[in-house]
């Protein structure tokens, strides 16, 4: 065993995960700003706009499809080698990518090269954060106080508020110094190159970890696993089934909240051949502020849910969670069907309430659905491959849905994704208590 002054303190672990997420999802997040604002003008053909918007606003998906290999590349060496070193690889993946697409010459200088380098960084992201979140999370919970794995689990979820914050309010901050036009033609690079400081930030405060004790125990006992990925699916598939739908419809609340309804309030007031509204005529500063405010109920509630659920369970408050985000969804005309900036501020408030609510507990419950061994692998498969069904289309899907069907199709799209999430609840166990040394 180690001593005791090898172990990580309590506040050093709650910094740590906080600042790492916070930073890698700063990174992600001005990406996908950056994709709604700015990409459509400066790497696509700006001779067929919506078709511009359709392909900018695809390039968030390869992110997305990256993210389980991330899950698997670094699920691997963080179950072999620890996840100290592997988080520090993680977070360099995802900076020096964000740094590239700042610095990325548009389509008018290189041509197709600027779209397709584009296509390549943003797999860069997809790749670190598909091995940032997995790391993050066992370092919170792995070294936790008994009884606090929600409320330490809480901490690296913390981390996608504040970088959602940090982003938006970058943006924020540069459109109002400079002006919409030179944003548009420079400054959305500022937001980009910044992360090198961020980046810098998040080293110092990693390399000053120790690793945690639970896998120091497994790594003398020689029960590393040669092929933790593998060993993971082929022990625990179930597993990871289980945590995937658990996790999706957390993933569609977001990005419908974040990127369609973004899409949808900043379209000019308009109709589609079937006679549904398609946008609100919202000034994208206006959204970005809503944004804002949307993010810091958004921690906050990240740090309520970590709490509750150690109170009455993981499966008991995401279950109930789950039943208000199913309703949310279907309450979604009535806050924007023809809304004003008041009512998209409500609506955004309440869904990042439930987003927090569901999102605060994660970084506990799916790390404790798997034994050490694999416990990187499983909990980062299990989160990431659920952004490919949860996060990847679902802006398209509900574009498209909203044209068709108007807004009471986005939100039975939502119910429906809560009524699978209920199912995989319903059949799982409860994790609260159960021993992360000694799990099976």
């Amino acid at each position: 065993m180690s001593s005791s002054a090898s172990r990580n303190s309590p506040r050093h672990v709650a910094v740590a995960s906080l600042v790492g997420t916070a930073i890698e999802f700063y990174d992600y997040y001005i990406y996908a700003a950056a994709a709604v604002l700015v990409f459509n003008t400066q790497f696509f053909p700006k001779g067929d706009p919506s078709a511009a918007m359709l392909l900018s606003l695809s390039t968030l998906a390869l992110a997305f499809l990256a993210r389980p290999i991330g899950s698997a590349l670094f699920g691997h060496f963080g179950d072999r080698i620890g996840r100290k070193r592997t988080l520090v690889a993680s977070l360099l993946t995802m900076g020096l990518s964000t740094v590239a697409i700042g610095l990325l010459p548009s389509y008018e200088q290189i041509g197709l090269a600027a779209p397709l380098l584009l296509c390549l960084f943003r797999i860069g992201q997809g790749i670190g954060l598909g091995g940032e979140w997995g790391g993050a999370a066992l370092v919170a919970t792995e070294n936790a106080p008994p009884g606090q794995r929600g409320w330490f689990g809480s901490f690296p979820q913390l981390g996608a508020p504040i970088g959602l914050f940090m982003a938006n309010g970058v943006f924020f901050l540069v459109t109002w110094l400079i002006g919409a036009d030179a944003m548009v033609a420079w400054g959305w690079r500022i937001p980009f190159v910044l992360s090198i400081v961020l980046v810098g930030v998040g080293l110092y405060v990693r390399l000053t970890l120790h690793e945690s004790q639970v896998f120091q125990d497994v790594e003398k006992a020689g029960r590393t696993e040669q092929a933790p990925v593998s060993a993971v699916f082929r022990q625990h598939g179930g597993r990871v089934l289980q945590g995937t739908l658990i996790m999706t419809t957390t993933y569609v609340l977001f990005y419908l909240m974040t990127a369609f309804v973004q899409v949808y309030s900043k379209s000019p007031v308009n109709t589609s051949a079937a006679g549904h509204a398609t946008g609100l005529g919202i000034p994208a500063n206006t959204f970005t502020g809503i944004l804002l405010a949307g993010a810091v109920v958004f921690g906050v509630f990240c740090l309520v849910a970590g709490k509750l659920a150690d109170r009455f369970g993981r499966r008991r408050w995401l279950m109930a969670v789950t039943a208000a985000i199913m309703v949310f969804g279907l309450l979604m005309p009535q806050f924007l069907s023809h809304g004003t900036p008041a009512s998209v501020l409500a609506f955004i408030l309440v869904g990042m309430a439930l987003m927090g609510c569901t999102f605060g507990p994660m970084a506990a419950l799916l790390p404790e659905l798997f034994p050490t061994e694999v416990r990187y692998s499983g909990a980062s498969m299990a989160y990431n491959l659920a952004s490919i069904v949860g996060a990847s289309l679902p802006t398209l899907v509900a574009i498209d849905l909203n044209r068709s069907y108007g807004l009471w199709g986005v939100g039975l799209y939502l119910a429906g994704n809560g009524v699978v999430t209920m199912a995989a609840l319903a059949t799982s166990r409860e994790t609260a208590r159960v021993d992360l040394a000694g799990v099976r």
